[in-house]
């Protein structure tokens, strides 16, 4: 997808900035300086062509340069003579022509199955996954007519559905080359994604294999991504059960999955007050990052058309001035999105168009004001705010404190594989079961929209009333909270808009001392802090269960191998020095200083 627009035309810089291994270098003339992980890639793929080649890149990281370099090489060698890119949406297949023109690639956004060709002038057209499902036959005969590179945006939607895998297969077999990109390779169910290497691991599930990855923790080192803050919102929510029962609960408080996924319902109800409470915060940190960043914009994310219109209704109220409303039945919500992008606009509120792929580089602030769960959508929601434009420039997320959507932010850094026999393993899903995650369908239910005389009437499930109160800051895998009831946000709002990763971390520090007011008198020396324990090894097994996924390897053996590293007893008996050596190891394991 076209996640990088803001990096500078692919051609202006020296041939000296092409890795070694990349072909025909004088041919180039001049290019700009590659990103480290993009020269690093070409050369990988140049060293030996493969007909297939999976490159798995954290949203913002430049997944789109690196494809067109490869598809502009390969169209100049005569190694392929057309081009056919698969992207998720009608709006990413105009992202995708117009940065392939800017490289002086023609590629037909337009081009309609009923078509037949695409239009003289171009060398290849741009489709989305439904459109080659549905004429499959249609796509296998035009790559079978020329040597055709094929790109697969976002591949993982190849397993949205049966039809939609057979119809890539049948269409694309045929293929000279075929790159596939991603930036989310795992998906909640087990559908085997075309053109896709799977490998089995330790644990004997067949997990996929990317030719190159680069995780959003790497990322974030090299300065490519922002840095996310992620600010925590709870309260009390009041709600009337299908058998008419009134409820009440504290948002996020380890209560069942249904009454979480209620309590959830009730907080995202427009007519409440936790909506108008969060929107209004994430206004104020808006302006905020405005002092410094003048035309940073914010999107919230809704789950459906009705919550989307009455929350542009709120945010009007709230700055005066009507937000941009992106709805998917909406044939202009494309140029909604660019004018909005082109603006200094503050807000746009739009449902799932803009959860993936569409590049709107100074999103700045996000409310996740949905109720959608998966981790995959999750990912791709968050990938719209980390695109860095220059350095210094952060992210802030406001979400429910609902704890699978806590566990997900703490997880922003945890690279994952697609696996298969998923029903088999104790991965992810028991991962988040276990710390009080939702049940899809749970939410699915508590979500139906229904309008407001027809939910009591019926015996449905009728919000009643919520309140907000903040619940805290994640960032960095920290969770900074332990407020007292009441406490205000005022401290994390006011954080400057343009700060390093490593500063962000530094200040959330000092302000959740500041806001926590007298830190309690320190234990006598002799006396270990078993609050402190706790919290270390709730925060050491949370890190071992995201390697274990990362890497296939038992949560015992990696246990086993940071004792090896970093010695000690086992963790039930080690010191608070000892475990905090084990998160460190750990953390160098991820960035891949191991």
């Amino acid at each position: 997808m076209p996640d990088d627009l803001s990096q500078p035309s692919l051609f202006g810089g020296s041939a000296a900035d092409l890795p070694p291994a990349y072909p025909d270098r004088a041919a180039w003339g001049t290019a700009p300086k590659l990103r480290a992980w993009q020269a690093e890639a070409l050369e990988k793929y140049f060293a030996d062509e493969p007909r297939d080649f999976m490159t798995v890149a954290t949203p913002g990281a430049g997944k789109t340069t690196f494809a067109l370099r490869v598809a502009k090489q390969l169209l100049d060698r005569g190694t392929v003579s057309r081009v056919t890119v698969v992207a998720p949406t009608d709006h990413l297949k105009s992202q995708w022509a117009d940065a392939a023109a800017r490289v002086g690639i023609a590629i037909d956004p337009n081009f309609k199955n009923s078509d037949g060709h695409h239009a003289q002038g171009y060398l290849g057209v741009a489709l989305t996954y439904a459109q080659v499902a549905n004429k499959p036959l249609l796509h296998r005969a035009r790559t079978e007519n020329a040597r055709t590179l094929v790109i697969l945006d976002e591949i993982h939607h190849a397993g949205d559905s049966l039809t939609w895998g057979d119809g890539l297969q049948e269409a694309f077999e045929p293929a000279h080359r075929r790159l596939a990109l991603t930036g989310t390779p795992f998906r909640s169910d087990s559908s085997r994604i075309p053109f896709v290497s799977y490998e089995r691991d330790q644990e004997g599930l067949l997990r996929s294999q990317s030719d190159y990855s680069y995780g959003y923790g790497p990322a974030l080192q090299d300065h490519v991504v922002r840095p996310v803050i992620f600010m925590a919102y709870s309260g009390t929510m009041h709600w009337r059960t299908s058998d008419g029962d009134e409820m009440a609960a504290d948002l996020g408080e380890g209560f069942t999955k249904d009454i979480t996924a209620q309590a959830w319902r009730t907080a995202l109800d427009p007519r409440g007050e936790w909506i108008p409470s969060v929107l209004a915060a994430a206004d104020r940190r808006l302006s905020e990052v405005r002092r410094t960043v003048p035309d940073a914009g914010g999107l919230v994310i809704a789950s459906n058309h009705e919550d989307a219109r009455a929350y542009a209704e709120r945010l009007a109220k709230i700055t005066g001035s009507q937000p941009t409303l992106v709805l998917s039945d909406d044939k202009t919500a494309s140029d909604r999105i660019d004018r909005f992008s082109a603006s200094e606009d503050r807000w746009m509120v739009a449902v799932r168009m803009v959860s993936e792929g569409v590049d709107v580089p100074r999103l700045a602030v996000g409310v996740y004001a949905t109720s959608t769960s998966t981790p995959l959508f999750f990912a791709q929601a968050i990938g719209r705010f980390v695109r860095a434009r220059k350095r210094g420039e952060t992210a802030s997320v406001f979400l429910p404190s609902v704890p699978i959507l806590m566990y997900l932010a703490q997880e922003m850094e945890a690279e994952r594989d697609h696996a298969l026999d998923l029903k088999d393993s104790p991965d992810e899903e028991e991962i988040i079961a276990a710390d009080e995650g939702l049940d899809d369908h749970l939410i699915d239910e508590a979500n139906q929209e229904e309008n407001a005389s027809s939910r009591l009437a019926s015996g449905k499930f009728e919000a009643i009333g919520s309140q907000a109160s903040f619940h805290g800051v994640l960032y960095d895998g920290e969770d900074y909270h332990g407020y007292e009831v009441g406490s205000d946000d005022q401290d994390f709002l006011g954080i400057p808009g343009l700060l390093d990763a490593d500063q962000v971390g530094t200040l959330l520090k000092q302000r959740h001392q500041q806001s926590r007011g007298k830190a309690p008198e320190p234990a006598a020396a002799s006396v270990p802090d078993h609050r402190q324990l706790k919290d270390l090894r709730q925060k050491l097994a949370k890190n071992v269960s995201a390697w274990a996924a990362r890497t296939g390897e038992p949560h015992g053996s990696v246990h086993n191998a940071l004792r090896r590293e970093c010695g000690g007893p086992p963790v039930a008996q080690a010191t608070a020095e000892q475990i905090q050596a084990r998160i460190d190891k750990l953390q160098n394991w991820f960035i891949g200083r191991r």
